[in-house]
């Protein structure tokens, strides 16, 4: 299944599939032949995949470098990014040369950055390991680090040259992990797709492939009418706004995806005392079903305090993303002063 994005800056295929791994190749010689591959990817892939995207590439005739680093979201940050950027100058990687992203979404969100900055810009192939990836972060453009005040605070717009979902790779992902896809998935349904939601009630596993395909072609849609997240991308943060403070209040234990769904049962909590809608024990239903902790270990006050530091802020306003109804959402500005108040009836 080919998904194809076209932006300002860069059109480029999203396959997705079982077995598309296959395609890589295909995908490298259409934009990227003759270059060096740097491989970035991290240890408990690397462990898990020996050797096969190497053998891949040498099979093919690509010579290639690879970088490995720590799993997990501590590893999104300027001294890991530089680390890679020095990796790739040492081995004298040029401009005409390619990233190659495999591994998760902090994986990704590193190649990506690093491949937007390498001499002003290379070229960068996504190959995402984990749902959440898959469906979210691989497609679209966005990359960051985390700084210490907060997550993905820096960072760059740089579109991949192509993406290859095979989603054969979640067979071998822990329970949690793919859970933690599953919550972005989710996401979509609540936002665009009340008939991908519908279908997700009945649990992923018999439509996983369908699940994924829309998912990146709601996010394709989004992306093409806002590449640069000035207006209607911000839908795409649903939930994550205090999903985000959660994430940063417990120093990254909890994972990307619990602290999504936690952020979206208190937006839709929030739409609830705003009087936008009533679709909390919808929301809360679902998510329960597919196994998420929803309590939240933190204060209303913790919580406003760490969200007005998302990237989402403008002055001393945040814009909140409130379900209307299954399928649709709406922006809604908050003053920080009216937060904590309104977290109070949430949590």
């Amino acid at each position: 299944m080919i998904t194809e994005v076209k932006t300002p800056s860069r059109s480029y295929e999203v396959i997705s599939k079982s077995g598309a791994l296959c395609s890589l190749i295909p995908t490298l010689d259409k934009v990227a032949r003759g270059s060096r591959i740097a491989i970035i990817t991290d240890d408990k892939v690397d462990s898990i995949y020996k050797g096969r995207i190497e053998s891949i590439l040498g099979d093919a005739g690509y010579r290639f470098v690879k970088f490995v680093i720590k799993n997990g979201e501590a590893s999104k940050n300027p001294e890991t990014l530089f680390a890679f950027l020095e990796f790739m100058a040492s081995e004298g990687i040029t401009r005409s040369d390619c990233v190659l992203a495999f591994g998760g979404g902090v994986v990704g969100d590193l190649g990506g950055f690093a491949a937007s900055v390498y001499q002003r810009g290379i070229k960068l192939i996504q190959v995402p390991t984990t749902l959440l990836a898959m469906v979210d972060s691989s497609v679209g453009g966005k990359t960051a680090v985390d700084l210490k005040a907060g997550k993905n605070l820096a960072g760059s717009f740089w579109q991949p040259f192509g993406v290859i979902c095979d989603t054969d790779f979640t067979k071998t992902l822990p329970k949690d992990v793919f859970r933690d896809g599953c919550a972005e998935v989710i996401k979509y349904g609540v936002i665009l797709d009340a008939t991908l939601f519908e279908r997700l009630k009945s649990g992923i596993d018999g439509c996983l492939e369908y699940a994924v395909t829309r998912s990146i072609a709601l996010k394709r849609d989004v992306v093409e009418a806002d590449e640069k997240d000035t207006g209607a991308r911000a839908i795409l943060n649903f939930g994550h706004t205090f999903g985000h403070a959660i994430e940063k209040l417990s120093r990254f234990e909890v994972s990307h995806g619990s602290a999504v769904a936690k952020g979206m049962l208190i937006a839709s909590s929030a739409a609830g005392q705003l009087g936008i809608s009533d679709l909390t024990d919808q929301i809360r239903g679902i998510l329960l079903s597919y196994g998420f902790d929803l309590s939240c270990p933190y204060g209303a006050s913790e919580v406003a305090i760490a969200a007005m530091s998302d990237k989402k802020r403008s002055g001393e306003a945040i814009n909140l993303i409130l379900p209307e109804k299954i399928g649709k959402c709406v922006q809604y500005p908050i003053k920080a002063s009216e937060l904590c108040s309104l977290l109070e009836a949430c949590l």
